[in-house]
């Protein structure tokens, strides 16, 4: 799989340019990924646009889409869905939705509360809505969904908020904020080359069964340094720190003056040490708790959103299509761990179709008829089947229907 971490770090840096300096969390894995799954039908100048832009080929980058959605990391829930406007020509998308994550949920386009439950059940429930209001004139709405909840291997500490200096804005609005344990969490500081010297905080979740773990990695730079630039360094100090490399450390405290800067106070006291040199050094870390829920309209041309719409509109029939896309992200990061997630929806549109005719029909099991429950067996995929598939399990005959229970009446109904 081509190495996804360079062009994801130089996306991020597009997206997080175009949200500016408020508060905020995002997912550009999210919104990168939707390009990639959109790449395949792109052609000609459309496909040179959605390269640049996904910083690789596109069926590269389709590969790897498809490899981190088949195959979701142990602590980080991940999904796709794909759906079309009902009654729709879909055979152009045929050979392009061939090629889609097997994972990913396809069919015709459920309604607005069907998408707000689809957005609930892969975000943990914590994005409530889907991002983009779906009308009549959709015709395909591609989703990705990213979420994860963890808790921290060793939690914080507790402390008082005029540990962040008197300098801090946050020191007279705040009482409490985290400190560093003990002993789990790791601390220095990093000289990079877009942000200068920078302090950086690196937390582990509490790993799978499997080992499989989270790092969160926070990065904090001189006041005046740009917000994008902070980010670039965060991106690649936890690429770095994830990978176990040093991170761009900076060296010893001894090559530091004694005092206080905004991003550090650096003092001597006497000790007792088996440090060679008799000189031994500690880091520790102070950060406020913290949460993000935002809605990002990401429709700049810089994000790469119209060529996939020119692509996609092509298979549709419908050249230039208008489209919207929306990411819904919300975060937290407390004492005892880390919860965050994102959904972000891409619906493309053609002008609503000509009026014309619906028959509607509704079947009525009105008197006796017969069941049969059979089994399916795909486990071997392919065209073998496996023992079981097709075989009839249970059978009846409905002749003395039953009132519905006053259970099954509740909204939504119990659980059996």
């Amino acid at each position: 799989m081509t190495d996804l971490r360079p062009p994801l770090a130089r996306y991020a840096e597009r997206l997080h340019a175009t949200l500016g300096d408020r508060h905020h969390v995002a997912s550009p894995l999210g919104a990168w990924l939707l390009l990639a799954l959109s790449g395949p039908a792109a052609t000609a100048g459309t496909r040179d646009d959605l390269e640049s832009v996904l910083g690789m080929d596109v069926d590269a980058a389709a590969a790897t889409a498809r490899a981190l959605l088949d195959d979701p990391h142990p602590l980080v829930g991940a999904a796709s869905g794909v759906w079309h406007r009902p009654g729709s020509d879909t055979r152009q998308l045929d050979d392009w939705s061939a090629g889609l994550p097997w994972r990913t949920a396809t069919g015709p386009l459920p309604d607005g509360s069907a998408l707000d439950a689809w957005a609930r059940e892969h975000s943990l429930g914590l994005v409530e809505r889907f991002p983009i209001t779906v009308g009549p004139d959709t015709l395909l709405v591609l989703a990705s969904a990213l979420a994860t909840r963890i808790s921290w291997a060793d939690p914080f500490t507790v402390t008082e908020a005029d540990a962040l200096g008197a300098g801090s804005p946050w020191a007279g609005t705040l009482r409490w904020v985290l400190r560093t344990p003990p002993y789990g969490h790791r601390c220095w500081i990093a000289r990079t080359s877009r942000a200068g010297d920078v302090v950086v905080h690196a937390a582990p979740a509490r790993p799978a069964d499997d080992g499989a773990g989270l790092l969160v990695v926070s990065v904090a730079a001189m006041p005046d340094v740009p917000p994008v630039d902070v980010l670039a360094a965060a991106h690649d100090i936890a690429a770095q720190a994830a990978a176990g490399t040093g991170g761009h450390r900076a060296g010893s405290l001894y090559d530091l003056p004694l005092g206080d800067t905004p991003l550090w106070t650096v003092c001597e006291e006497p000790t007792r040490t088996s440090a060679p040199d008799g000189r031994a050094e500690s880091v520790a870390a102070v950060l406020p708790a913290w949460s993000a829920e935002n809605h990002h309209d990401l429709s700049a041309p810089a994000l790469g959103f119209p060529a996939a719409a020119r692509a996609l509109g092509d298979l549709l029939g419908a050249p230039d299509p208008p489209f919207e896309v929306a990411q819904a992200a919300v975060a937290r990061y407390g004492r005892f761990g880390f919860e965050a997630a994102a959904v972000t929806a891409f619906g493309v549109a053609a002008g609503l179709p000509p009026e014309g005719v619906i028959r509607v029909a509704e079947l009525r099991f009105a008197h006796p008829y017969a069941v049969v429950a059979v089994a399916t067996d795909d486990r071997a995929g392919g065209a073998a089947a496996g023992p079981w598939h097709g075989v009839p399990v249970f059978s009846a005959w409905v002749a003395e229907p039953e009132e519905v229970p006053e259970a099954d009446l509740a909204d939504p109904p119990m659980q059996w």
